[in-house]
């Protein structure tokens, strides 16, 4: 394969990593017309085209030069940008958008100077430094990699390396070296060129992977309405404290709390309406507490906090707190300000108690709040430690 060929293929297999991973950002639910990586993958496409027109007459060989490579680096750069933001890195911008600039300011003086050697030397190591940003990038993704994953990294690098070294060689040794003749050595960047835009491409769709299965292992532990511990995730919270429970020291404290007449929210403005009281009454709840302390969504608005160290009258008045929060703080929804109360049941983790005599006992008291008028807190009777 010639290099007009090459880059003219580098073009369309840039265009279709773009609609691919379009359809499959779609498919979960994602846009992605304007993502970095689209936009990453679209400049590089138009900048492989430019370079393929250079000397056809289509487009001047002054314009198709230096537009190529100033968008090329631009791409390249975003899409090594990209990669950061799958790791969560989106501090790559201040570092980033500068290094573009100056690689194609760098690059457009080399051209304006000397539009042979020069020029080539600046582009391979311009490109090499820009794709090892991306390797770079998948390593910090990639704690406890896999195998797979590491040979994709030590590629990247190598491939990389190989672009950057095409620039050293040209300025060292113009003519080539023995066997490795200029041609040649322009084939083979070509071809690495290549292997880096599908390289690229698949190891961001690794990391697109990784962030749905770290996403479900969240889900799994996390209430995604309230972004609170779930049950699960609650009772696995608790077991310790109540393992702790059974030497002597300072008692923890159970508050069992459900939102009053919650129904008739639903009812009245609808469930996006209920949704939107709920999320912001367990933030209004979560503003109250202390670091250590643990608040979950149990089921539908019933919710538990755990108070580590805590007695029954410390207890006590963290959850009257909360109670006056609430009260105190009507939710605006697209329809109405909706104003809520809650009702609390408080007791202590005995050394005795299982989860469920622990938990029968603050939902009784529990239960007592709202047969007592609602919006109380009511502690559960004998809730001291045995």
């Amino acid at each position: 394969m010639d290099i007009t060929t090459m880059l003219f293929a580098l073009a369309l297999g840039n265009l279709s990593l773009a609609a691919a991973l379009f359809f499959y950002e779609y498919e979960r639910g994602k846009s992605l017309s304007w993502s970095t990586w689209a936009i990453a993958k679209q400049c590089q496409a138009v900048a492989w085209l430019l370079l393929y027109f250079n000397g056809s007459g289509v487009v001047p060989d002054a314009v198709s030069i230096p537009a190529g490579y100033a968008v090329l680096f631009v791409g390249v750069g975003l899409e090594a940008g990209a990669l950061w933001e799958s790791v969560g890195r989106l501090a790559w911008r201040r570092i980033a958008y500068p290094v573009m600039g100056v690689s194609v300011a760098v690059f457009l003086a080399c051209y304006a100077i000397d539009e042979g050697g020069m020029r080539v030397v600046a582009g391979a190591l311009i490109l090499g430094a820009l794709h090892l940003f991306s390797a770079a990038a998948l390593a910090r993704g990639w704690r406890g990699a896999s195998m797979l994953q590491r040979f994709l990294v030590i590629s990247i690098a190598l491939l990389a390396l190989l672009v950057a070294a095409r620039g050293i060689l040209v300025l060292t040794m113009p003519e080539g070296w023995g066997w490795l003749s200029k041609g040649l050595l322009q084939v083979l960047t070509s071809a690495a060129l290549y292997l880096l835009m599908l390289l690229n491409g698949f190891g961001y769709l690794l990391l697109a992977r990784e962030q749905q299965r770290v996403e479900l292992d969240r889900l799994a532990l996390v209430d995604a309405l309230t972004d609170l511990p779930n049950r699960r995730s609650f009772f696995a919270a608790l077991a310790p404290w109540m393992a702790l429970a059974r030497r002597p020291g300072q008692p923890s404290a159970l508050v069992m709390l459900d939102f009053d007449q919650f129904k008739r929210v639903n009812d009245s403005y609808g469930h996006p309406a209920g949704d939107t009281v709920l999320r912001s009454v367990a933030d209004v709840c979560k503003r109250q507490l202390r670091d250590s302390d643990q608040l979950g969504r149990l089921v539908g608005v019933e919710f538990a906090l755990l108070l580590p160290r805590t007695g029954i009258d410390e207890a006590l008045l963290v959850a009257e707190r909360i109670r006056a929060a609430v009260e105190a703080s009507p939710v605006k929804t697209e329809r109405a300000m909706i104003s809520m109360t809650a009702s609390f049941g408080v007791t202590v983790i005995r050394p005795d108690d299982s989860t469920v005599s622990l938990f029968k006992r603050a939902d009784e008291a529990l239960r007592a709040a709202k047969q007592g008028g609602r919006n109380k807190v009511v502690a559960a009777a004998g809730a001291t430690p045995a």
